[in-house]
Parts: C-alpha cells; structure tokens; sequence
C-alpha cells in the first residue's frame, strides 16, 4: 500500500510549498520492488549449451571458454530476461563479440572495457552497451534515441504497441573496473494486452470528454501484469487516472524507505510529446542521479506510464533536486528536443525552456527593418509600381538575413551566464515574487545555483553592453530583455502543461512597421510548433489558423512571415469587424514538417486557456503572476486547416471549467455543439455577393453574360457558395488540386454537383469540357495543353494561373495571402496595359496586397477589398457568440443543438434567418455607402473602404468611452435593435442584458450606433448629423 494512505496527497505536484518549489515525496516500503525479477530456470542449461557453441567455432582460445561463459553469466549482473529471449547462437555471438573488445582493448593499451551489443526483430529489441552512471553520452549508439524515434515514439495501442524494460548490471566488467564502468540493458518487446484494445474511432475529429476511468487489469500487458507488484498496481491506478483528466502529464516521486532509492512516476496521454524517455535521462543526470531501473507501460486506453528508479551518484539524495526532477519533467515533456538542453548543456532544464522561448521571439521580432529602412520609405514613392517592388524586395531581404535561427541559437549557447541573468529576473517577476518579493531569491535550480542576485532591466542591459562585445550578439541578448518586459503572465510555471504560453504587451511592436496599435499578444511555443494569437482590442474575435509547409524551404518562408501574416490577418479582421461588437483577432500556429494539425492545435488552445482561466487545482493548475490584472474572455473561430476543430475547442473549455464555453469558438457542428455552419448558410458568401451583385446592379449587367474567374474551388465553403449562388459565366476556377479552364465557360451543372458535394476540381467530368478546355493536376508533368503549350509542373502553373487569363471579374474565394503583389500585379495587365479584369471582389483574405490594390485600381479596375466584402462570415460568428452568452446552458443546449438528428428548433432555424437578413443588410449599405462616396470624391474604392473602416472603428471606440451607453433610455432602444429579434423574443432583453459580460454589451451598442450613424449619413457628416441621429434612435 501507499506509505501515506490516501493516493490524493502523492497525485499533487510541485509548487504548494512557499519558498521551496515542491511536494513531500511520498513513501513506499523497503520490501517493495515495485517489479518481480525474472527467474529463468534454463539458464545453467543454456550457459553448457553456449560453451559447446563457443568450443565448436574456436574464435575464443579452448582454456579461456569457461571463464568467458561464466565471467558473461554470472559477473556482469545482465537481466535473466536476456538469457530468456536470446538464443544460444545470439549468446554466443555476444561473448565472442565481448572477448574481441577486450582483445582490442588490451592492444590499445587501454584500461578501459567498451561493450556494445545488439539485436533487433519484428517482436522487440536488446541492446546492452557501457553506459557510466550519471552521464549523457553525447557520442556512441544513442540507444535511448534509436528506442524514442524508432519504438516508443510510435507506440500505439490500437496499432503496434512497445513496452520497455531497463536494468544497470550490478556486476563490473573487470576485477579492476569502477562503477563508471557498468552495463545497461534495454529490452524492447511487443505488447499482448490481456484484452485486446477497442477499435480506434473513424476519422479525425474526437470529443475531448474525459474518459471514465478503468481498472488497469483491463488495458495492461500480459507480461505487466505478471511482474508488477500490488503496490505498482495501485501507483500506476492512480496515475492513470489521473492523466485521462489531463492533457499534460501526471509526475510523481517516491521514497523507498531505508534507501537511498528515490522512484519517479510518470504518466500521460500517448502521442502527446517525442523523445520525452532519452529525454528524462538528461533531466536526471544534471541534478546527479542515475538510474538502476526504468520502465514503460503502455495501456490500451491511451495512457504511457514511465518509472525511473534513481539513486544519487554519492552521498544521500537531495530532496532539493529531486523536487526539481519533478518540476521539471513537465517542461521536458513540453520540449524533449530543446537544443539549449542536452548532456552537455550548461544550463538547467527551466534556463534552457526560457531560452528556447526567448529563441523564438527573437526570430520573430529582431528581424526588424530599423531606422534605414524607414528613410528609404520616406524617400521612395510607394505608389509608384516599380519603387513599391523595390522597396518590397529590400524588405523582404531585409527580413531574412540579419539573424537567422542559427545564428541566434549559436549566440544563445555561447553566453550561459548572461541567459541565467536574464532568467533569473523572469522567474523573479513570474514565480518567486509571489513567495519571496524584494530579496535574494533561491533559484529554480538548485543544483546548479544557490541564490542570484537580480537585476534591473537597465542593469540587464549594462551587463549585456559590458560583456558582450559582438554587436550582433548583444541584439540578440538585448531581446530577451524586451521579451521580459513584455510578458504579463505565463504558465510557465504551472506544473501541468502541454506547451509554453505568453500573454505579451504589444507595446513593443514598432509603430514604422506595425501602425496600428495592437491590444493583446499571445505567443505559444512548444515542442513540435509555434503560434501567435493576436487582437486590436479587448472585445475581439477571429479565426485560428494552421500554416501547413509542403517542405523545409516552406517551412522556413513561413516561420519567417508567421507574425507578420497573423498582424495582416488581425488588421484586416479589424476592418472587417467593423459593424459587430468585437475587434479583429487572429491566431496562427505554424507546426514543425510532420507534426499533426490536431495535436498542435489543442495544444495551443490548451496553453493559452492557461491564462484566461485562474489557476485552483494545486499541483495541476496553479495560480500564475498576473501583472495585466483583468478578466480576458477570446473568442476563436475556424480558419485555414481548424474548420473540424472547433466542436473540441468549446468541450475542451468547458471541461476545464470556463463559463464562456459556449462562445469560445464559433464554426461548431449544429447538431451537436450548436454551431451556426458558414457553408451549410452560406453566410459568408452573401456579403461576397452583395458586393458582385451591386456592382452588376450599379453598371446594368447581366449577370448571366458576366465572365468569371474563381480562385478556391467548390470543396471550399467559399468557393462552393460562390458557385450556387451565382448565375455567372465561369471560365476557370484554381484550387487546391490544380486548375480548370474553358473558355466558352465551365459546365454550370458539372460545377454544381462539384459544390453540392464539396470536391475538388480533380473530380470535374473532363468529357464536358469544350475543344480549348482544359485542367492542370498539381501532380501533372509535361502536359500539352489544346494550344500546343506545355506545362512542365502542374504545381507552377496552378501558383501562378490567376495571371492567366482574362475575363470580367476576379473573385478569389481562396489562395495564400498576397498571392497578387506589388511585384506581380503588373502580370495581371497586357503589354498595352489593358487589365485582365474589369472588377475584382476579393472574397479571400489578403489575396490581394494594399499597394497591388492601389496598383489595380489605377488601371480602372472597380475593385472592393477583402475587409469590406468578406464579412459575413464574421458576423455570422459574432451572433452565434451573442447567442451563447445570453442563453443559459439548458437554454442552449435545448435550442441551438439536434443530438438526436430530430430537426432544429423554431428558434434556430429563425434566427439564423435573422443572421442573414443581417448579413445582406449590412454588406449591401457598406457597398452603396462606398460607391456613393467614390461617385463624389473619384477616390481609390480601396482608401475609401479603409477610411469607412477606421471611422466606425474610431467612432465605436469613441462611443464606448462614453456615457451614452448609461442612458437607460437610449441603451434599451439601441439593444433592441441591435439584437436579432428572435432572440429577444425568445429570452427578454432584461435577461439578455443581465447574462451578458458589460463590456460585451457595451460593445454591441457601440458598433451599432456607428455602423448606422455612418452607413446612413456618409463619411462627411457632421456633429449635428449625430446629434439628429441619435434623437431618431431614442
């Protein structure tokens, strides 16, 4: 039994102690080896057999084979459970192997005996090596390696499951040798689970509901289930279920009394991290323990569990250090792979985690541009095309090759010193402060520093100019500076996590290059990605989206623009928010080549949950610093790659307890989580319509004689919608699979059924194409085309196929962001430079850049912006957001859900009519309030619409500095309107007003006011105009 009764006390991890980071290790008795030896009655058998083997191969001397037998049985301390996999030929290779070693050894004069054996099969694995006891080998076979990468990494219950079985050899290899000199063995053998496991669900999409727990007899191995003892039973119960609550991992320790042994536990959800066993090993080593024995299990419902058994290499433990063994295995977890942490790092885990985050924010944020740069913008004309291209280009380079990530890791690792400076004043401000404010502080690391003294920012900086002598280098070090003072929480220090998360204050983004102000940044890092989540104000909302990368160079292009995207993407989402209560936000997550969308993203969203819910479950998720001293509410939304994703965000926040679950994400499945679908809608393509509509209207076409060029295909919400709502003539459509084009116009009807069953243009009846027709696969080689063209790479031609052809409109319903450029635009005009469109509608964000729109515009093209006519999708979210505040859970789950595919409610199916009514309303007054305004000033479409955008913005900030909101009066006026009517009439707006947050409410007054205000009077109004307006709504 558990020494100290009850399992609770022994589940809690570190921190509840002030002062000293960590809990009482717990105890077990003496008597316990937590595993049975293996007994293997036929090893004397074997070893004759074995002897008669060597004798017959005669590579041994006949005098030395008995010893060699006996020395290899009986004197190394080897695990019975090799004697018992390995056969006697296998045995026999062994000795002779080891014999030749000592051979060579002897020839080279050296006093020193090194091992190295091993074998691999489909059934498991053995290898035994030298391996001196507290030391990671940075050189050598890297067994630990090889068993992560190649076994554990890649166990699966529900495929090919590994467990694992490792002993150091009580014996020495010599009558001379010294414990530096003993044998570890690993024995790698596939699972036979005493049931089999259930099957895997189907797909990619999961519930995160936590799983009921089970008794471990059920989902263990066999061979487990032999050798464990009641006591490890019991252990391995509790932490099992403990980590089905979880997300991240469960760690424990253990005192064996009488001992110097000290036993670690740890357990957590397969898949959830890499390399964390070769991992732990290092962790292990730098506060002086080696182990003796090590396990892992793996179980058929989905948990890992590992134990280390560790003695210290002298002397009694420190209990200091074995505290931080355990703290820290969470941060191993978090990044197994840091490259500041290794066997011959100089800094702690927690100094090297920092160090990696800082790492991070240092690729993204030293590669500014700088004062040269800013007096070459003043210089040049950017609405010149030619000096824009010029100064785009430098831009780009200058981005690129100042520091790079090499670089700044090789800076990193030569300054130790100056990085544990730098984390000692974040710990102080993050972690101690709460315990130990304004004194000498002991550090995180014990076995590494006793105190640190802390400094200043400006005496950071000081140190930094004085020691550092590389002007290069100290930029580096000097950002991590910023970094510091731009962190106002962190779950740093939270003992359960499954990545790095960091509210940051945006202040220190430089306005040259980022000149509208942005409100609140989160910078999530972790082992296999990084992201960003950033917003312009404090009510905001945006979608979330993953940058998947084809390849390294990819990779590395996307790394380097990530923020800059995810602030192109929030400032768009700014404009476009215009006339719903919250800002614009947007997050990004770039996974590493190979990493899985879903894993990073719940990740992500479980990292940065982190720091809008109060920590209350000590050992698990504890209280962080929080220097921004307010309640934060983010509202996600899907985007590029998470459109599936949203159903787990919402189930996952209520899980852990936030009350705004149901407005945590938008884009949520109908039926079952009470989503409002975009595509099932098509709320976003109205507002897109409005605008191809209006201009038609406008100029008197027909619709039906319009030519039309589509990028984003009908698998695409967009890009599906587009097709069933339009009556148009199209001629080519570019998607994700290639490109379709026809000159006498596509097949209506073949690209119908294309929408109406969301595929690709792959799956397009090429038989229905006329004579000049065509389509290019991404995958297609040497393809002649009816012209006698030849296309060498379907993939080029497919990037750059939007150049190609001419028509009356372009609408882009999907495409990467500035895929039309100041560098490009000029391909989208012939050599007489007539333009390719007529009109463009840019359905798809930032497709377009602000100074190729400009560029456009000059050529007479009618062009609307991205901000202005893809919003309906936003306001679709933001009133799927209202709906889950003002209705209670029971209401909710009553009226917005279909569980049991019974149809919706009355409710439901009202108010999403509601929401488009909303949608054309809103879309087709922004278009008229445009054209009218450009009818009068001759101004560019596009300035306009900024300049529409930035008023309402101004203007509802305005407005929600004011005291208008107050009056009782004009408040209930204002939300009565403002709030779709099926709501109000299904809750009572006194009830609406009293569930929702106030600055929430005050927001929907706000943007309503000015929404109206300026759609209705124009961008040229005046004071008394408000004040009539104002009197109107009262």
């Amino acid at each position: 039994m558990l020494g100290n009764g009850s399992p609770a006390p022994f589940l809690s991890v570190p921190g509840s102690t002030p002062g000293t980071p960590g809990t009482p290790i717990h105890h077990i008795k003496s008597d316990d080896v937590g595993y049975t030896s293996f007994s293997f009655a036929g090893k004397k058998a074997q070893s004759a057999r074995v002897e008669e083997r060597l004798l017959s191969n005669g590579f041994i001397p006949e005098p030395l084979v008995h010893s060699e037998t006996t020395w290899f049985y009986d004197a190394l301390g080897i695990d019975e459970g090799y004697f018992k996999l390995e056969s006697v030929d296998t045995v026999a290779d062994h000795i002779e192997s080891l014999y030749g070693a000592k051979v060579q050894a002897h020839a080279a004069h050296q006093d020193y005996l090194e091992i190295k054996l091993e074998k691999e099969s489909e059934n498991g694995a053995v290898f035994i090596y030298t391996s001196p006891p507290g030391v990671s080998l940075t050189d050598g076979p890297q067994y630990e390696q090889l068993i992560d990468t190649k076994y554990l990494d890649n166990s699966d219950a529900n495929g090919t499951a590994w467990r694992l079985e490792s002993y150091r050899a009580a014996g020495s290899l010599s009558s001379t040798s010294t414990v530096a000199q003993q044998l570890r063995c690993y024995f790698v053998s596939k699972c036979s689970f005493a049931n089999p496991p259930a099957p895997k669900p189907t797909g990619d999409q999961h519930d995160d509901v936590e799983a009921a727990p089970v008794d471990i007899k059920t989902v263990a191995d066999k061979v487990f289930l032999e050798k464990a003892t009641e006591n490890t039973l019991e252990i391995y119960q509790n932490v099992m279920d403990e980590a089905l609550k979880r997300m991240g991992p469960v760690v424990t320790a253990y005192e064996v009394d009488g001992t110097r042994e000290r036993r670690v536990v740890i357990g957590y959800k397969q898949g959830g991290t890499k390399r964390f066993f070769s991992a732990l090993s290092d962790l292990y080593h730098s506060y002086s323990f080696y182990s003796t024995r090590k396990y892992v299990e793996t179980f058929t419902n989905g948990i890992t569990i590992i134990s280390l058994y560790l003695l210290p290499l002298s002397g009694p433990p420190v209990e200091a250090n074995v505290l931080q063994i355990i703290k820290e295995a969470s941060l191993i977890y978090v990044l197994p792979t840091n490259p500041l942490f290794d066997g011959d790092s100089k800094l702690t885990v927690q100094e090297a985690a920092y160090a990696y985050s800082g790492w991070i924010f240092a690729q993204h944020f030293l590669n500014r541009l700088g004062p040269a740069y800013a007096a070459l913008k003043n210089i040049l004309d950017e609405q010149d095309t030619a000096q824009a291209a010029v100064l785009s280009d430098i831009r780009a380079r200058f981005r690129q090759e100042t520091f790079t990530r090499a670089s700044i890791l090789e800076t990193l690792q030569s300054y130790p010193e100056i990085i544990r400076l730098l984390y000692i004043s974040f710990a102080m401000t993050h972690y101690y402060s709460v315990y130990t404010p304004n004194q000498l502080m002991p550090t995180l690391s014990y076995a590494r520093l006793k105190t640190g003294v802390v400094l200043s920012n400006d005496q950071l900086l000081a140190t930094i100019k004085k020691t550092v002598l590389n002007k290069h280098d100290a930029q580096i070090l000097e950002s991590f500076v910023t970094f510091n003072k731009a962190i106002l929480k962190t779950n740093f220090f939270t003992p359960t996590k499954v990545a790095i998360s960091y509210r940051l204050d945006p202040a220190f983004l430089p306005a040259s290059e980022y000149p509208t102000p942005a409100y609140g940044l989160f910078l999530v890092v972790g082992n296999e990605f990084r992201g960003f989540h950033l917003r312009m104000k404090d009510v905001a909302r945006g979608g979330i989206r993953i940058v998947q990368s084809r390849n390294r160079e990819a990779y590395s292009m996307n790394q380097r623009n990530l923020f800059d995207e995810n602030y192109g993407l929030a400032s768009t989402q700014a404009l476009k928010n215009k006339d719903i209560p919250e800002g614009g936000s947007k997050g990004v997550i770039l996974p590493d080549i190979g990493a899985s969308p879903r894993l990073v993203f719940e990740k992500y969203v479980d990292s940065i949950i982190d720091l809008l819910l109060p920590g209350h479950s000590p050992g698990i998720k504890e209280q962080v610093v929080d220097l921004y001293k307010k309640e934060e509410i983010l509202f996600f939304g899907p985007d590029e790659g998470t459109a599936d994703m949203m159903d787990w965000a919402a189930t996952h926040a209520r899980n852990r307890g936030a009350p705004w679950w149901k407005s945590f994400s938008t884009g949520k499945t109908a039926s079952t989580h009470g989503g409002i679908p975009h595509d099932a809608f098509g709320m976003t393509s109205l507002s897109v319509r409005a605008y191809s509509t209006g201009i038609y209207r406008q100029l008197g076409l027909k619709e039906e004689e319009v030519t039309k060029v589509q990028t984003g295909g009908p698998d695409g919400d967009l890009g599906s919608n587009e097709i069933l709502l339009s009556k148009d003539k199209t001629i080519a459509i570019i998607d994700g699979s290639g490109t379709i084009h026809d000159p006498e116009g596509l097949d209506r009807a073949e690209l119908v059924r294309l929408a109406r069953g969301r595929k690709m243009i792959s799956e397009f009846d090429a038989s229905t194409l006329g004579k000049e027709g065509y389509r290019v696969l991404v995958d297609d080689r040497d393809l002649v085309l009816p012209s006698g063209e030849v296309v060498a790479d379907g993939t080029d031609f497919r990037n750059g196929a939007h150049f190609r052809y001419k028509a009356d409109i372009l609408v882009p319903c999907g495409g990467r962001p500035e895929s039309v450029n100041i560098t490009n635009v000029s391909r989208l005009w012939d050599s007489e430079g007539v333009p390719n469109f007529k009109y463009l509608v840019e359905g798809a964000n930032l497709f377009v850049t602000q100074p190729a729109r400009l560029a456009l515009e000059k050529k007479g093209i009618v062009l609307f912006r991205d901000s202005s006519a893809n919003k309906g999708g936003v306001t679709s979210s933001s009133l799927e957001v209202l709906a889950g505040m003002s209705l209670s859970d029971a209401e909710f789950l009553d009226l917005m859900t279909s569980p049991n595919g019974e149809g919706f409610s009355d409710f439901y199916l009202n108010y999403t009519r509601n929401i488009q009514q909303i949608i054309s309303a809103n879309a087709t007054a922004e278009f008229n309030t445009i054209w009218r305004e450009h009818e009068v000033s001759g101004r560019a479409y596009t300035l306009i619409s900024d300049d529409l955008s930035q008023s309402l913005i101004k203007l509802q900030n305005d407005l929600e500095e004011s005291n208008l909101y107050d009056n009782e009066k004009m408040r209930r006026a204002v939300m009565a309107r403002a709030i779709p009517r099926s709501l109000v009439d299904q809750v009572g707006l006194d009830t609406i007003l009293e569930r929702l947050p106030h600055t929430y409410a005050h927001s929907i007054f706000s943007s309503y006011v000015a929404s109206r205000y300026i759609y209705t009077n124009g961008l040229g109004a005046s004071l008394v105009d408000f004040y009539t307006f104002l009197t109107s709504l009262s």
